[in-house]
């Protein structure tokens, strides 16, 4: 039977579903909700929440702060670093220069209150810098004691090889769902590896198909939650990060953890992809 948690670098045990708060509003008139979901994401057992700088700029990480710190003993919050704000004209832009990356996690340490980030991840892998460059400067942080673990987002299985190469990689998080498999490639070699995949996006675009509503309603489950149901089926090494600003929707995202699909479902399942 599939475990309900995994250990991220064989280390931090985290339960599988986990919870993306990027979606959580941070302006002040959605500030006190959005406390309340991430609490009420605490109480009901999750222990992995994500977060980035680039969501707010640093305003998701301090909302995360509002809201939990001190953070739990069993709670991990993971950031990422490696996109630097708008410069008009220049839009938000991929920027893994090392000394960049170290002022992001120097910042980051500031704002999250913690003295070691347990997992940090480089959000992307910028093409004008070298990747041994940019996770040399991530290892040589770990080895300072700034960071525990590190993960990378949306590479591909060649870059994910290379990074080992330089370091231990813990997680990766790529895009990835029922409907969008294309870095299947990637999550049979975090599989064979034991990486943790958080795959961003775990929900939509699948429950729009009329297969997925049909198996829900024989489960009598939400198609949110057969989707997310069928991910943590998937792989062991699979912690799906669902977010939403709403608790009924966090409530019935993290009850997909207990519901199991039968075989001929997964099989009915399994056989679907994008149009």
């Amino acid at each position: 039977m599939t475990s309900d948690t995994f250990r991220i670098g064989k280390a931090i045990e985290v339960r599988r579903l986990g919870f993306g708060a990027m979606k959580l509003p941070t302006d002040a008139g959605s500030r006190e909700s959005s406390i309340a979901v991430a609490r009420r994401a605490v109480e009901l057992g999750v222990t992995l929440i994500d977060t980035a700088y680039l969501y707010g700029w640093g305003a998701n990480e301090e909302l995360l702060v509002e809201a939990l710190h001190p953070f739990p003993k069993d709670v991990l919050v993971t950031t990422k670093v490696g996109v630097v704000p708008p410069d008009p004209p220049r839009d938000a832009t991929l920027c893994g220069r090392p000394e960049v990356l170290r002022d992001q996690v120097e910042r980051a340490l500031r704002r999250l209150r913690v003295e070691r980030l347990d997992l940090l991840q480089l959000h992307r892998v910028d093409p004008e810098v070298p990747l041994a460059d940019q996770v040399g400067t991530l290892r040589d942080l770990r080895d300072e004691g700034k960071i525990g673990h590190i993960g990378l987002s949306e590479v591909t299985v060649a870059e994910l090889d290379e990074a080992r190469e330089i370091v231990a990689i813990a997680s990766v998080q790529n895009r990835y769902n029922l409907l969008d498999r294309e870095h299947e490639a990637v999550l049979d070699a975090c599989t064979a590896a034991g990486i943790a995949f958080l795959p961003w996006r775990p929900v939509l675009p699948a429950t729009t198909a009329g297969e997925v509503a049909a198996v829900a309603a024989e489960l009598g489950a939400t198609p949110a939650q057969v989707a997310l149901a069928w991910l943590l089926g998937r792989s062991p090494v699979v912690l799906p990060i669902p977010g939403t600003a709403s608790i009924v929707h966090l409530e019935e995202n993290v009850a997909a953890a207990g519901l199991r699909l039968a075989d001929r479902h997964r099989a009915r399942l399994d056989a679907l992809r994008a149009e």
